[in-house]
């Protein structure tokens, strides 16, 4: 029994008759195995380029640009002066408030509702359990502007079809989007509606993946459905729990389109987000310094938010 070892610190046993092979049975191994080390990174080339052109670049560029009075006339250092006169605006600490009070309604009710209709029908049989998860996931993928367009219609203060309802409980016609008092409540319904179906899709999956004998068994034992949900599925759950509570949060903090097309921001910055701030001051008003510095602020609050849930939903969860 003899052992060689190679440069690329592949060890080779061989044994023939005493023999001391080593010539080409060594060249063949080393040549295959760099071949394969080269064909890995060839396959991930393209996605990886993707990645550093369309996503780093940007990101890089867009902080760099943050410490500059960029605009259509001028390109001219200035240090923090952005970032200072971020935190002496109203409109943006206003827009911010806007953005977090989004988050903190929409995405527990995302998560509360998603769970509670997965656990309804992931005993029924296939086709009717298909057919919700099809009525639930079809907003996600339907086009937004059409969405948009559809809860337009409905939000109408003359023929929409909610104050329509409304009225025949003798309501008087409110104007949803534009008054400051419905326009972020608006929104938010709009949002929830749009942002359940992967939630679904994904709690169905994972609710049908855990053993049944661990519900039967807690059930030979009298324990509650409050204590089953509890004690096993919301434990088995977490998995799933991390992903979705993590990317609907994303998601949210990011909400631009239906700001876009519905309000505008307004009426009064009351439905007003960061995102949309940096919309309108980088592509309406030719800001792109003090619009660059927005982003990275909003960047740097998703990333303090994500690595906090991280630690709470992550604690029990195997990578």
């Amino acid at each position: 029994m003899k052992i060689f070892k190679l440069p690329i610190n592949i060890i080779i046993f061989h044994q023939r008759n005493g023999e001391k092979v080593v010539g080409t049975t060594v060249r063949k191994i080393k040549g295959y195995v760099i071949r394969d080390w080269m064909m890995s990174y060839l396959f991930l080339l393209p996605a990886f380029g993707f990645f550093l052109l369309f996503v780093a670049y940007p990101m890089i560029k867009g902080v760099y640009i943050s410490f500059f009075d960029y605009s259509l006339r001028d390109f001219s250092f200035i240090g923090l002066d952005n970032y200072i006169s971020l935190f002496k605006d109203d409109n943006f600490m206003k827009s911010m408030g806007n953005t977090l009070l989004l988050v903190v309604i929409t995405v527990p009710i995302v998560i509360i509702f998603s769970l509670f209709v997965s656990m309804n029908i992931y005993k029924k049989k296939e086709f009717a359990r298909s057919f919700f998860r099809g009525v639930f996931y079809l907003p996600a993928v339907s086009s937004v502007v059409s969405i948009t367009v559809v809860w337009g219609w409905i939000y109408h203060p003359n023929y929409g079809i909610l104050n329509y309802l409304t009225g025949l409980f003798g309501m008087e016609p409110v104007s949803w989007l534009g008054d400051t008092r419905t326009a972020l409540l608006a929104i938010i319904v709009v949002l929830i509606t749009t942002s359940v179906g992967q939630p679904i899709i994904l709690y169905v999956a994972s609710i049908g993946n855990i053993p049944t004998s661990y519900i039967e068994a807690a059930e030979i034992d009298r324990a509650t459905p409050w204590q089953i949900f509890q004690k096993i599925l919301w434990p088995m759950l977490m998995p799933t729990n991390l992903y979705i509570i993590v990317i609907t949060t994303i998601n949210t903090f990011q909400c631009f389109a239906l700001i876009q097309l519905l309000t505008s921001g307004g009426p009064v910055y009351s439905t007003s987000t960061v995102m949309y701030g940096v919309y309108e001051q980088a592509f309406m008003l030719g800001h792109f310094g003090y619009a660059s510095a927005m982003g990275v602020i909003l960047a740097i609050v998703i990333g303090i938010i994500s690595i906090i849930q991280f630690k709470y939903f992550g604690s029990d969860v195997e990578y």
